[in-house]
């Protein structure tokens, strides 16, 4: 019996076999579909986790992005007797706060609008032109009109779906109903008021597109009854992960009692909900990849039993048992590798093309995939984050080399005595 030869680790006569073990023969059909299957496992679960990742992470950056381009990064209201008179005076001192932006007063309610069609239920915020001009996502997204010489034209402007709702365009009046009145001797009667539309937005976030009004401050403070006060002031930073270290500063600015809250704390449920969501979507898609990998398990088992004459030859030729245990890791390794990395292509072609792939399927199928209306956007965004991805790629290789080391040591622990004997 020949002496076990030393030869180098991962030498080429190793992977010669392994290759040659990854190629099936006619008996060997059923163990090449297992080995199949988990590529296939492998492919699709590096690939769905890659997509879902970066469709949530999309999610996330564009609900904020519109959350927080229309409403500020902080909202400072009145918490005393008195109303924001000195408003201007207020947000001059914010804004002399280092990373904040700019600071907006402004007037907010609830109305109902009419037009053409059936009335809505709205909200209007009243804003002066050059406060307006100072917040990109209006400014920029004005798909009728514009808002040139605001102010002076004591004109509205509304969302896109708002408009289509109402039925109204540039030129139209729009009836504003507000609840709050006038005080007569018969009580409190409505305040109703026409006013012509100057321009239409559209955001590309359905929440505002079909619910908000913009009217000059002036005009809004007469129509709530509100001549010379404003609601509260929005700040806006640099950053809005700086709102807790600027919470102070800025709270030293208003220098009265007001209370002062931030995003986070506006939205606390929406974006925990979102973060709860992305986390059981990972955990869960995982499953594909370890079901994968519990797939080169099986088929690696079967490998090394239908291999085992091949084997003892193999050890008696003098093949050393840490050689059969590296042609074995090489055979599973093999197939978790080609399938992580063929997944992460496939994972980041369509993450980087959702939104025309879901435009194609719409328009093959003739249906609304991601219906606006319900997702808040009019898009399917997606971000992919490249440390994500490599955390992904890491796990997948991981579980799939893992996966290969029990049937791998199965292989070099077999006795080519015991395996040779019936032969």
């Amino acid at each position: 019996m020949h002496l076990p030869v030393k030869t180098q680790a991962f030498s080429r006569f190793e992977w010669l076999v392994a290759s040659r073990y990854l190629r099936s023969r006619r008996k060997e059909t059923f163990i090449s579909v297992i080995a199949g299957l988990s590529f296939l496992g492998i492919l699709l679960g590096v690939a769905t986790l890659i997509i879902v990742m970066a469709v949530m992470n999309g999610f996330r950056t564009e609900l904020l992005d519109r959350i927080l381009g229309v409403n500020g990064h902080f909202i400072i209201q009145p918490m005393d007797s008195r109303d924001f008179k000195d408003f201007d005076d207020i947000a001059k001192r914010i804004e002399g706060v280092e990373n904040i932006v700019r600071a907006v007063p402004f007037i907010e309610g609830q109305v109902l609008a009419s037009g053409a069609r059936e009335p809505s239920g709205t909200l209007v915020r009243g804003l002066r032109e050059k406060e307006i001009d100072r917040i990109p996502l209006l400014k920029e997204n004005v798909t009728l009109g514009s808002f040139d010489n605001f102010d002076a034209n004591k004109g509205i402007a509304l969302g896109s779906r708002l408009a289509f709702k109402l039925g109204v365009t540039l030129g139209d009046k729009v009836t504003l109903i507000a609840p709050k009145g006038n005080v007569t001797a018969f009580g409190v009667t409505p305040r109703v008021k026409a006013y012509p539309v100057q321009a239409i937005f559209e955001i590309g976030m359905s929440e505002y597109d079909q619910a908000l009004l913009i009217m000059p401050l002036i005009d809004a403070q007469v129509f709530f009854n509100k001549d010379g006060v404003v609601d509260a002031i929005e700040v806006f930073t640099t950053d809005p992960d700086l709102v807790t270290s600027l919470r102070a500063p800025v709270e030293e600015a208003v220098k009265r009692t007001a209370l002062v809250s931030d995003w986070r704390q506006r939205n606390q449920t929406f974006f925990s909900a979102l973060e709860v969501e992305r986390n059981v979507m990972f955990i869960i898609l995982t499953l594909i990849i370890l079901v994968a990998a519990l797939n080169i398990i099986s088929g690696l088992t079967m490998l090394v039993k239908d291999k085992g004459r091949d084997i003892a030859i193999l050890r008696t030729m003098g093949a050393s048992r840490g050689s059969v245990l590296r042609i074995f890791l090489i055979t599973g390794a093999a197939i978790g590798t080609l399938g992580t990395l063929a997944g992460l292509v496939l994972g980041l072609i369509v993450a980087s093309n959702i939104e025309e792939i879901r435009q194609f399927v719409s328009y093959i199928t003739q249906t609304t995939i991601f219906p606006p209306e319900h997702y808040f956007l009019s898009e399917l965004p997606s971000k992919i984050e490249m440390g994500e991805v490599v955390a992904i790629v890491i796990m997948a290789l991981t579980l799939s080399f893992l996966a290969t080391i029990y049937p791998a040591w199965r292989a070099a622990r077999l006795d080519p005595v015991e395996a040779l004997r019936y032969e």
